[in-house]
């Protein structure tokens, strides 16, 4: 896959990209991730991306002959098809599924909006409007990160254990959240493990981490309950009835 992030902010992402997962995706070649400075596109002295908007109001809105160009840069002849993503408040909630959905797109291209909003006219170049949350930030800088870590995770052979390492996650395929987890040692500070889990019974482990899985969705996330979330037990799906 590979992954633009056009951006006046570039250096915001050198660490991050640099690191951990994306790093080792980078390295085995399942991802090439790339920062493009949108300041490359302006055509003045100082580089300027921005001007003030048409009919007044507070702040600066970016100009849209800047994001044309890098977008259309970044997408070449045109012989790779490529999903151009623009996080912003106004677009839909980004959800696992959407991050399953992007990991299949040979090409990526992410626009960082920043100051107060991107030119209209450049969202005919977009094929995703996605919003991180009931939430503003300064700038989409740190929505496309999230974007690239939680898509490229997601790529073949990325995280090691194959298909089992995202299969329990929070919001898989269950659409629950993740069951409580504990490792060495099985007690501490006299916090301890729960017996079930120390037994090797896997049959019982199971059990106890899909009941688990759904009272924690049920007390801090009931909207995917009523959604649809679903445990199993003895062999039975159960779902939680509606009031």
């Amino acid at each position: 896959m590979k992954i633009d992030v056009i951006t006046v902010f570039p250096e915001m992402f050198r660490g991050f990209f640099g690191e951990s997962i994306l790093k080792r995706a980078a390295a085995m070649g399942a991802a090439e991730i790339r920062t493009v400075d949108l300041r490359d596109f302006a055509t003045d002295r100082r580089r300027t991306v921005d001007d003030k908007p048409y009919s007044g109001g507070p702040g600066m809105l970016m100009k849209p002959e800047v994001w044309f160009q890098a977008v259309e840069a970044c997408m070449g002849d045109g012989s790779r098809p490529a999903r151009v993503v623009l996080t912003t408040p106004a677009g839909r909630p980004y959800t696992q599924r959407i991050a399953e959905e992007l990991s299949g797109a040979e090409h990526l291209v992410i626009l960082c909006g920043h100051y107060e909003g991107i030119d209209e006219r450049v969202s005919t170049l977009v094929t995703d409007e996605i919003s991180m949350g009931d939430f503003v930030l300064t700038g989409g800088e740190i929505p496309a990160a999230a974007v690239v870590d939680s898509v490229v995770r997601l790529l073949p052979g990325v995280l090691g254990g194959g298909s089992e390492a995202t299969a329990r996650e929070s919001f898989g395929a269950g659409g629950l959240l993740e069951a409580p987890q504990y490792t060495r040692p099985p007690e501490y500070r006299g916090l301890k493990v729960p017996p079930l889990l120390l037994n090797g019974d896997h049959a019982k482990t199971d059990g106890w981490r899909r009941r688990q899985a759904f009272d924690l969705t049920s007390r801090n996330r009931p909207d995917l309950i009523a959604m649809g979330g679903t445990y199993a037990v003895g062999g039975f799906e159960e779902r939680e009835e509606r009031q």
